[in-house]
């Protein structure tokens, strides 16, 4: 036996089919585990239709970014009552039960019987209220490092469906590169090496106003403005189309239904991403908002691009320059 590794016995619970079997597994004993969080955007989203649970149809193609948060859990032993502790650099980030970190926690604890409490700590750089997906990368890393510290007893699949159980667009976190999602977005669909490849690797200048905007409010709008939904076969077809030309740009495949909401009430977003599109550029909003983003081309300086911001939105904006991941 490993010097790294203590005799337990794990009790792996095949909890998709109801049946519990007892593994003879001993855990690995991991001191920590540090698992990047990314920012994501969604550079395509058309919002279909309200399903019978309250819920949104929509199809999306959404990219992880290389930039984001970071997550490190460290176990702090066997006990009772909460599976975790939650520390965070921001102090504006709830760190009670509310948070999705503690919340997947809990739910790992309850799917594998693991008992280990977990102390996590979080360095937040992704904006909250920016349609970036931060909260719900946050409950993916999580899931992630907990399995990493309890042996892996869950494979891809069975994380994938504890992160529908999180949220809608948990499950993309998964995948590490651009998907498609369909549903309320639990269904994620890899995008293909032909159209992943004219997305990765693109650079992108991502920004933010000093104000948010609540995904159930953005949704709430747009359901009493049924107009304002895309029909799912004008949404797949416009999917379609980019996917089978090999030479449509990124640019070609951007779009966002929800913009129609969002700007109706924040008149500075679409009043600056004019202004941008007056230098060149073809900004657009990510998910629900408020944060917003532009590629760039290879050799474009993205300076001009940020000072334009930063003079519309003030000193207190947000704007970070990455790439699609």
């Amino acid at each position: 036996m490993s010097p790294r590794e203590k005799p337990l016995c794990s009790r792996k619970t095949d909890w998709r089919r109801g049946a519990a079997l007892v593994v003879m597994r001993p855990f690995p004993v991991v001191s920590t585990v540090t698992v990047f969080s990314p920012a994501k955007l969604n550079l395509y989203l058309a919002v279909t239709g309200r399903r019978a649970d309250g819920f949104h149809d929509l199809v999306s193609v959404a990219a992880p970014l290389a930039w984001g948060d970071e997550l490190t859990a460290r176990p702090l032993g066997p006990g009772l009552g909460s599976r975790g502790v939650l520390v965070c650099d921001d102090p504006a980030v709830p760190v009670d039960e509310s948070n999705l970190v503690l919340r997947a926690a809990e739910l790992f604890a309850t799917v594998t019987a693991w008992t280990e409490r977990v102390h996590f700590t979080l360095r937040k750089r992704i904006p909250m209220g920016a349609g970036l997906g931060g909260g719900s990368s946050n409950a993916v890393a999580a899931l992630r490092a907990l399995n990493r510290l309890a042996g892996e007893p869950l494979d891809a699949p069975s994380l994938a469906i504890l992160a529908s159980r999180l949220g809608s667009d948990c499950a993309l976190f998964l995948a590490d590169e651009p998907v498609v999602m369909r549903g309320r977005g639990e269904r994620v669909e890899v995008l293909g090496a032909a159209a992943r490849a004219r997305l990765t690797g693109r650079r992108v200048l991502v920004f933010k106003p000093a104000f948010g905007v609540a995904t159930a409010w953005a949704y709430r709008q747009i359901a009493a403005q049924p107009a304002a939904y895309i029909p799912a076969a004008a949404a797949e077809a416009h999917l379609a189309a980019w996917r089978a030309d090999a030479q449509a740009p990124a640019e070609a495949l951007l779009a966002n239904n929800l913009e129609t909401v969002a700007f109706a009430k924040h008149l500075a977003l679409p009043t600056l991403l004019g202004e941008l599109r007056a230098h060149g550029a073809t900004p657009r909003m990510s998910g629900s908002g408020s944060a917003c983003y532009a590629l760039l081309p290879a050799d474009a300086d993205a300076a001009p691009l940020a000072a334009a911001v930063r003079a519309a939105w003030g000193a207190s904006c947000f704007v970070q320059e990455t790439t699609l991941a």
